[in-house]
């Protein structure tokens, strides 16, 4: 088992799903009460499902993915939230450099949804394959 690339993430239903709640839980069409969503995506690695867990809400623009709950049997292959701020207002909705810093640093691919679709950042797949300990490899 290895572990999965960003392109194979997004083909999962899991995580189209979980793309889809986060946005719509954003409330992107609400410019007072909009915030960021998202989570982390998960391999279990006796099974080799894929499992969702979401973070608190965020704030308009941040959402705090540094300590990912720690799941028996399973490691973090991603994160993944929304950018709810519209583009035609001239918010970005691609990845940040802070997205990019931070997928980097927690070493797995991060997914972003935003109103012009999905983006990836960060490396290709989980930093060392499926070692290094259950939350983000070292």
């Amino acid at each position: 088992m290895q572990a999965p690339t960003a392109d194979e993430l997004l083909r999962e239903p899991a995580v189209q799903e979980a793309l889809e709640q986060a946005w719509i839980d954003s409330l992107a069409d609400d410019p007072l009460r909009r915030h960021e969503e998202g989570g982390w995506v998960y391999l279990n690695t006796t099974t080799g499902s894929i499992g969702i867990r979401r973070a608190p809400v965020g704030g308009q623009a941040f959402l705090d993915l540094s300590s990912p709950p720690i799941l028996p049997d399973a490691v973090v292959v991603a994160t993944f939230h929304t950018h709810p701020n519209p583009s035609a207002e001239g918010w970005e909705s691609g990845p940040s450099t802070a997205d990019t810093q931070s997928a980097w640093g927690f070493g797995v691919p991060c997914i972003i949804r935003a109103d012009d679709g999905i983006h990836t950042t960060g490396p290709n797949s989980r930093r060392g394959g499926l070692t290094g300990g259950r939350g983000y490899p070292p």
